[in-house]
């Protein structure tokens, strides 16, 4: 199965850039099978990589992109800064060394990928970002897993505001007062952990959804994230699903099936909290 990177919605975030609505993750994904899954996902239709310094396989993502048969301006890559190189300095050194192990020129967004409130230098480690892109090293910058109380210090000194704030966000977990907050300042909503490992997938909302539709219950959770603005970023190492999981633009949740789904909600995390890692 192909599928044609123009049926992705194109979202324009406050830095300017285009962003594919859904893309790829790539936690987890071993170094031996990272760079032939990037190629495949972009010969699938992929326009959108999204990995980590704590990956460890930002190398095998950058040779996948190289690898590919389109060119690197079609392809837009978010690394992001782990907690142990908090501060500017630090951050500043971590960032080159994401570049160096990418090899792909530049990279298209970079994020902080914890606040870390226990040491306190989000607000540092922002204005080291502020300073590559300026550089131009990144073309735009962001936060991971940043909650209200770190945004708002953070925005009161930052000169450019965060282009995306990615978080755990799934029908378990909505997020309503962080994409709220995220709204409202114009910074855009990134789901990880979208599916959330599959356990909504029995649940009666999605399984109704998806016989009406005659999709998966991925497929359904997906689409709940597209129709909510959210950008998103499954994660899979199967051929098949890596292409079941992009065919989520040729139908649309209803208003009941929207509000169904919404109503999982249960604030369970997958992941830690981050007021408190």
């Amino acid at each position: 199965m192909s599928f044609s990177a123009e049926q992705n919605p194109l979202i324009q975030l406050n830095s300017g850039q285009l962003v594919p609505q859904l893309g790829l993750g790539v936690y987890k994904v071993g170094q031996d099978i990272a760079v032939d899954l990037v190629k495949l996902a972009i010969d699938l239709g992929y326009r959108r990589i999204d990995t980590a310094a704590l990956y460890d396989n930002e190398q095998e993502v950058g040779a996948g992109i190289r690898a590919s048969s389109v060119e690197r301006e079609e392809v837009f890559v978010t690394t992001k800064i782990w907690n142990d190189r908090h501060g500017y300095d630090n951050a500043l050194e971590a960032i080159d060394e994401s570049l160096a192990r990418l090899n792909i020129g530049y990279v298209d967004m970079m994020l902080i990928h914890w606040p870390n409130p226990k040491l306190g230098k989000f607000v540092e480690t922002w204005k080291a970002l502020e300073h590559a892109l300026e550089s131009g090293k990144v073309r735009g910058i962001g936060v991971s897993n940043f909650h209200p109380e770190h945004l708002e210090p953070l925005l009161e000194q930052a000169k450019v505001v965060p282009a995306i704030n990615q978080v755990e966000l799934h029908p378990g977990l909505n997020q309503a007062e962080v994409r709220a907050f995220n709204a409202n300042h114009g910074i855009a909503t990134e789901a990880w952990s979208p599916l959330a490992r599959g356990q909504k997938n029995d649940a009666v909302a999605i399984l109704e959804a998806a016989k009406a539709h005659g999709k998966t219950p991925a497929q359904v959770i997906l689409r709940w994230h597209i129709q909510l603005g959210n950008l998103v970023i499954p994660k899979s190492s199967n051929p098949e699903r890596l292409a079941e999981n992009l065919d989520v633009f040729d139908f649309e949740l209803t208003s009941a099936e929207m509000a169904a789904i919404d109503l999982l909600e249960d604030g369970q995390r997958i992941g830690p909290d981050p007021r408190t890692f």
